[in-house]
C-alpha cells in the first residue's frame, strides 16, 4: 500500500507493540514513505481498536486510536518503558504548499544528533499540495515518513494522523516556517526526564527572523477580552510577555512549536477536529489543564518562527477560517449568550466587508464573506458539519495562507 492510496491502514507506531509485533516485522515501504506492520490476522478485539478512522464521519473530531485505546484518564508515567530500537521523539510536521520550507527543516533537524542515532523521528503530513521534486527526496531520507492526502482536511486531523502513525512517546509539533536552533531537538530530548509526572504540554521560546522576541503563549480568551485585544496590534491580541528566564505554567502555548506527551494526547482524543486551522492549541491546553494535565512555557530552548500570521495580511478566504474557529472556541468554552453574541458581531463583520468588497468590484472576497455570514447561522443552530463543508468548499481552490 502506498502513503497515497485510499486503502486500509494496519496499526502503526506503538500500536504496533501492542499487537506483539516484534521489530523485525517491521518492513519498510519503498512507495509509501512510512513503516507498515506485518501483522497476523486480528482478534474481533484488535480489530476494534485498530480499524481505519478514516471510516467515521468526517466531522468525527478524534481517530478511533485516541478513541480507544486508554481509559477515561491516562495515567502519566515519569519514566517510560524503554523500548529499544525505537525513537522516543516523533516530530509532526503538517505540510500545505510549503514544500521548500518542509526540505529545510528536515534538513536543519537531521544535522542533530538525537536524529542520526534513532532517538527521533519525522512524520510528514501533507494537507494536499501540488506535487513538486521536493516529495522523492524526502521519502529518501532515514527516520523520515511522508504521508500526502488527496483532500485538505485542516490543521487538527493532520496532527492526530501523524501522531497515529508516530512512534515516539512524545510528539513535537513543528511548522514549516520554523528553524530550531542547534542545540534545540538534543535539548528536548535530555529534558523530558525532568519534566514533572503530569507535565502534559510545552511550548518554547520563539524568535522573529530578524532576531526580535515573538510571543508564544498567553491566557485563555474570553468575549471580553478578544473584543478589548482588538485595540491592541495583532502580534499581541492573543499573547502575554513572559519575562522570565526559568521554565513556569502557563495557560496554553502556541501549536508552531509545541511537545506533547503521547499519554497526554491520548488521554484527550487527540486535537479536536471540529477546528480547520487555528485555536487548536488552545483548546487543547484547556482540555489537557481541566484533565489535570499541566502546560509549561521553557525559555531555554530557542525556535525561529519566519511567518506567524500576524506578520501577514489576511486575506478573505483566511479571516473566514479563522472566524469559524474563534466561534468554535466559543461554542466549546463561553457562555452559550455569549458564543451567540459573538456570532452577531462576526455575521455584522461579514455584511460589513461584503459591502465593501462588492464595492470595490472584488468578487471573490464577496462571495466568501457571504459564506461567512451563512455559517455564523449554521454554528448557532450546532451544524459544525455544514460549517466546515463551507470551509472546504471556499478553499478547494485558494491557497488559504494567500487567499489565491
Amino acid at each position: 500500500m502506498t502513503a497515497d492510496s485510499p486503502g486500509k491502514v494496519k496499526s502503526f507506531g506503538r500500536l504496533g507493540g501492542l499487537c506483539g509485533i516484534s521489530k523485525t516485522a517491521l518492513i519498510s515501504t519503498k512507495n509509501s514513505g512510512y513503516n507498515a506492520a506485518a501483522v497476523s490476522p486480528l482478534s474481533q478485539w484488535e480489530r476494534e481498536i485498530y480499524q481505519d478512522p478514516r471510516k467515521e464521519p468526517v466531522l468525527s473530531g478524534v481517530p478511533t486510536t485516541f478513541q480507544t485505546v486508554l481509559s477515561p484518564r491516562a495515567q502519566p508515567q515519569t519514566k517510560p518503558i524503554a523500548r529499544p530500537g525505537m525513537p522516543r521523539l516523533s516530530i509532526v510536521v503538517v505540510n500545505y504548499r510549503q514544500w521548500d520550507k518542509t526540505e529545510e527543516l528536515v534538513r536543519t533537524l537531521q544535522q542533530c544528533a538525537s536524529l542520526k542515532h534513532g532517538r527521533a523521528e519525522i512524520v510528514i503530513i501533507d494537507n494536499h499540495s501540488p506535487r513538486h521534486p521536493v516529495i522523492k527526496r524526502l521519502r529518501r531520507q532515514p527516520n523520515v515518513s511522508l504521508r500526502r492526502w488527496k483532500n485538505n482536511h485542516g490543521f487538527a486531523r493532520a496532527v492526530n494522523e501523524g501522531c497515529r502513525l508516530s512512534q515516539g512517546d512524545w510528539f513535537l509539533l513543528l511548522n514549516p516556517d520554523t528553524t530550531p536552533t542547534e542545540e534545540f531537538l538534543d535539548g528536548v530530548l535530555a529534558s523530558l526526564d525532568q519534566l514533572e509526572a503530569n507535565a502534559g504540554i510545552v511550548g518554547f521560546h520563539l524568535r522573529n527572523s530578524d532576531g526580535s522576541r515573538q510571543l508564544s503563549a498567553g491566557p485563555f480568551p474570553t468575549l471580553v477580552s478578544t473584543l478589548a485585544r482588538m485595540l491592541l496590534p495583532r502580534s499581541r491580541r492573543k499573547y502575554s510577555t513572559l519575562r522570565t528566564e526559568a521554565r513556569c505554567q502557563v495557560p496554553w502555548v502556541t501549536g508552531c512549536c509545541l511537545l506533547v506527551r503521547r499519554e497526554c494526547l491520548e488521554d484527550l482524543k487527540g486535537l479536536d477536529e471540529d477546528f480547520f486551522l487555528y485555536y487548536e492549541d488552545v483548546d487543547l491546553c484547556r482540555r489537557a489543564s481541566e484533565r489535570g494535565w499541566s502546560v509549561w512555557y521553557d525559555p531555554n530552548l530557542t525556535v525561529v518562527h519566519h511567518h506567524p500570521l500576524h506578520q501577514r495580511a489576511v486575506p478573505a478566504v483566511l479571516r473566514l477560517v479563522t472566524r469559524h474557529s474563534l466561534m468554535i472556541y466559543a461554542s466549546k468554552h463561553w457562555p452559550r449568550w455569549q458564543f451567540d453574541l459573538l456570532t452577531r458581531i462576526v455575521q455584522a463583520e461579514s455584511g460589513w466587508r461584503r459591502l465593501n468588497a462588492w464595492w470595490a468590484g472584488d468578487s471573490q472576497p464577496t462571495k466568501i464573506f457571504a459564506l461567512l455570514n451563512e455559517m455564523c447561522k449554521d454554528l448557532r443552530a450546532d451544524n459544525r458539519a455544514i460549517a466546515q463543508a463551507r470551509i472546504e468548499q471556499a478553499i478547494r481552490h485558494i491557497d488559504v495562507r494567500v487567499g489565491v
